[in-house]
Order: structure tokens, then C-alpha cells, then sequence
């Protein structure tokens, strides 16, 4: 009985890890910040946030721009881009992230349609939802 619960517990915990093949289908898109976890029992909780991230993946290569949604649904661009490298390492996936003055990683450790969930080497934890316009002006254009 002791063996079938730990092997039930062991798929348990295998089926509900994406591989890093599932986890890459989700990437793509805009995100916003929802919280960063600093330490295990400090959060620090984001409101409406100014900016949203767009990033776009194609053959492991590509980029995280930072960018201001409008109140018709577009966006203004920021100065702010970083170059993207996707590294897998066993069941691991990895931003890889290069500016012309830095680099870093952090590991993807969650991703869904409206998920994506970060840790950087320091441990923070970063956590950020699919972005959904506040107003979508084609919307209200249907309603008169």
C-alpha cells in the first residue's frame, strides 16, 4: 500500500510539470506584472502598472520590450528592449537575457494562456498574468 501511494504521489507530481517543449507555447504575447515574491513571506503586490511587457520567441531567439498601453487598446513604445536566448537544461527552461550593458537569466518556472512565473538567481519570484486592456474602444463602438 506504502508503494502505490508514493507512486501516485510521483505522477502526481511529474503530470503537473509542464516540459519545457508545453511551457514554450505559452510565452509569446503581453504580460503584465502582478507581484514579485522577494522572500518567502515578503510579496510586494502591483496594481495597475504603467507598462506591460511584450515578448516574442522564434527558434529560441527573441525579445522582452517594455510597453504603455493607451486608452484605445495600442501601445507607445519605450527605449526599453532586451534581447531573449531560450536555454533548455533537462526539464529546465531559461530567459537568457542581453542588453549591450548586461546579462542575466531567470528560470521560467510556470507557464499557461494566462500565466507566466519567473525566479531570477537571487530567488525572487516574479509572477504576471496575460495583459487585457482596460478599454477595448472596438467594444464600446458595438454598444452604440
Amino acid at each position: 500500500m506504502k508503494r502505490i501511494s508514493l507512486l501516485l504521489l510521483f505522477l502526481f507530481i511529474s503530470c503537473g510539470k509542464n516540459s519545457p517543449e508545453e511551457m514554450l507555447q505559452y510565452i509569446d504575447g503581453y504580460w503584465q506584472i502582478e507581484k514579485v515574491e522577494v522572500e518567502k513571506d515578503s510579496v510586494v503586490e502591483f496594481g495597475l502598472s504603467q507598462y506591460v511587457d511584450f515578448i516574442e520567441i522564434k527558434d529560441s531567439l527573441g525579445f522582452r520590450k517594455k510597453l504603455q498601453p493607451k486608452l484605445d487598446g495600442g501601445f507607445l513604445k519605450t527605449n526599453s528592449e532586451e534581447n531573449i536566448k531560450i536555454d533548455i537544461r533537462g526539464e529546465q527552461l531559461f530567459f537568457q537575457y542581453s542588453t549591450p550593458f548586461n546579462t542575466w537569466e531567470e528560470e521560467i518556472l510556470e507557464t499557461s494562456p494566462d500565466v507566466l512565473v519567473t525566479k531570477n538567481k537571487e530567488g525572487k519570484i516574479y509572477y504576471y498574468k496575460r495583459f487585457e486592456p482596460l478599454l477595448n474602444l472596438g467594444d464600446e463602438k458595438k454598444k452604440e
